[in-house]
């Protein structure tokens, strides 16, 4: 039997900290509640959590740029944002910097409980499949995608992407939505075909969710080759990856 997964929430509120940690204790979770930014990275430093909740008005940090430091410390950790911050562009900011899911106060503690499931789930069929000690059994996706001639190579018993030889470091949804493009190069995909195909619920998502994830995709894949976008805008239609 596996020990319950450990939920980090970050929450200056002890009210509302106090109600999250006893509806997520209910579902089976082990939470974890720190108030400040600067404890919840300690925390981080100490132990494993299978996600983190993070409130964007902490008062020692602003939870979007802490949530670019967990980035940067554990890439495919998954980040619920809490937020009385209900507007648009707070939510497609937390978006674009890597957050997987974003409620508003107030809310209902079964939801956020929902929630965390669901991208956990999501988390979990989008993990990396153990490495195979047999080298044909891992250099044959690799070789396929080569042959496509798009600079990428794809294995996807792995779930990884390497473009120009360098392997991309890639959330979940970065990952499908690559994947897609990389199945049909020169196919112009819309945005509900490819929030269709990367979201495991795309009625819950926004419309500029695919266009938020493309941006910091192509930012990934200028790191690896500034002088190419293989990513092409098809205005009103969508994107296709470039032949």
């Amino acid at each position: 039997m596996q020990p319950p997964a450990n939920i980090l929430i970050v929450e200056d509120e002890p009210a509302i900290a106090d109600t999250l940690v006893y509806a997520l204790r209910t579902e089976g979770f082990e939470p974890v509640w720190r108030a400040t930014g600067s404890e919840a990275l300690e925390e981080l430093g100490s132990r494993m959590f299978a996600l983190v909740i993070l409130d964007v008005g902490l008062p020692d940090a602003n939870g979007f740029e802490l949530c670019k430091i967990i980035r940067l410390r554990s890439p495919r950790m998954p980040v619920l944002f809490l937020t009385a911050r209900s507007s648009e562009v707070d939510r497609i900011v937390g978006l674009e910097i890597g957050g997987d899911d974003y409620v508003t106060k107030p809310f209902s503690p079964r939801e956020v409980s929902a929630r965390v499931k669901a991208i956990l789930r999501r988390a979990n069929m989008a993990a990396p499949a153990p490495v195979s000690s047999t080298p044909s059994s891992s250099a044959a996706p690799f070789q396929q995608a080569e042959r496509r001639e798009t600079g990428f190579a794809h294995d996807s018993e792995r779930c990884e992407i390497r473009y120009n030889g360098a392997r991309l470091d890639l959330t979940r949804y970065e990952y499908r939505l690559l994947k897609t493009l990389l199945a049909r190069p020169g196919r112009v995909f819309s945005r509900d075909e490819l929030m269709t195909r990367a979201w495991e619920d795309p009625g819950a998502s926004l419309d500029r969710t695919v266009d938020a994830h493309i941006k910091t995709l192509r930012a990934k894949l200028r790191a690896a080759a500034p002088e190419i976008d293989p990513i092409q805008t098809h205005r009103g239609m969508g994107y296709s990856l470039r032949v």
